[in-house]
């Protein structure tokens, strides 16, 4: 693996670095130049890994493989890039083609590496997906081109999340459950006037797509308030695109049925929090009212329902049209409900 050159060019800037008066103006470039030099070091030394993971001799290879109950026969190499956290590499890595009907090909040594969807390393699939919850995906492919040097197209990091997304999947509700079981016994240790609160929301939204098609798409949350109020944390779900929400439904009542079943409602506020729309009113008065107590199957848990300000103000504006007329008057009777509405705890029964 020659990396003689290498290091001798990283002594080489180090030396024109303190033959010269240090500046801050110096600095920086120095930083620069030393990073991408550490990059690339790394970057042939992952490729220079990977490619003897394999043998290089076919004969050396077995001639078959057996993965979940189908056999492969073994076939010539095949060339890959592979991305990393270092930048991409270049690989050759053996084809193993299926002997029955209804397999696909595979490469053993993406399978033993954990190459995600063919296409990077797991630590580089890792910072992807959490960027990819953080950023929008034009940021996100700006940031992996400026800090891995991979520049990728948006089908290929969609073919990479997609893939992240279903093989994390099956774990999402367990550490999720866990999360928030964690936060309830730290608000229970907490101190304060209020109960402990395990709040539930949800909304949806109809996407425009292109080719003018609209979809609807669906959020959720669950979160955990201490005695004092405060927020502990909140885990969140998602589905897009789906008329109805019925997964979204599913997944969001097996996530409170697996809380409540590890922790005892007793003592414990539970609040819906949510517009006034269809879905989330059809799930409180259908769902959480009707969802019996895990740990006392013979009695059903005391949801309170909330409704945002923003809507119940919209709310009001429509009651004082019905009532005044689209006219000055009514706008001036909305304005002075909502202060009560939103500061008094009667404010709705004068209203």
């Amino acid at each position: 693996m020659p990396l003689s050159g290498s290091l001798a060019h990283g002594a080489k800037l180090m030396a024109q670095f303190l033959d010269q008066e240090p500046t801050p103006q110096k600095m920086a470039p120095f930083e620069r130049e030393l990073r991408a030099l550490l990059r690339e070091v790394g970057r042939r030394m992952v490729a220079w890994v990977l490619h003897h993971v394999e043998p290089a001799c076919p004969e050396e290879a077995p001639p078959r493989v057996w993965l979940q109950g189908r056999a492969s026969r073994r076939r010539r190499k095949q060339r890959a890039t592979i991305a990393t956290l270092c930048g991409p590499v270049v690989v050759w890595r053996r084809l193993y083609e299926p002997l029955g009907q209804g397999a696909r090909s595979m490469h053993p040594l993406e399978i033993r590496m954990g190459i995600e969807a063919g296409r990077a390393t797991p630590a580089l699939a890792e910072r992807l997906g959490g960027w990819a919850a953080e950023h929008a995906q034009r940021q996100v492919l700006a940031m992996l081109t400026h800090d891995h040097g991979v520049p990728w197209s948006c089908t290929t990091l969609r073919k990479l999340l997609g893939s992240l997304s279903a093989a994390m999947g099956g774990h999402r509700q367990a550490a999720q459950v866990d999360q928030v079981v964690s936060w309830l016994h730290q608000a229970r240790a907490s101190t304060g006037r209020f109960h402990p609160t395990l709040a539930v929301g949800r909304d949806g939204v109809t996407v425009p797509l292109r080719h003018g098609a609209w979809k609807e798409g669906a959020t959720a949350t669950v979160s955990v308030m201490d005695r004092r109020g405060k927020r502990g944390g909140t885990v969140y779900l998602g589905q897009m695109p789906e008329s109805g929400q019925t997964t979204l439904t599913t997944q969001l009542t097996a996530l409170i049925q697996d809380i409540l079943q590890q922790v005892d409602a007793q003592g414990l506020r539970l609040v819906s929090v949510s517009d006034d729309g269809y879905h989330p009113s059809d799930y409180d008065h259908n769902g959480l009212k009707q969802m019996h107590d895990p740990q006392r199957p013979w009695c059903t848990r005391a949801w309170r329902r909330m409704v945002d300000s923003s809507h119940a103000c919209l709310d009001m504006q429509q009651l004082a049209d019905a009532l005044f007329g689209p006219s000055h008057k009514g706008r001036a009777w909305a304005k002075q409900m909502r202060k009560p509405l939103k500061t008094q705890s009667d404010g709705i029964t004068r209203v």
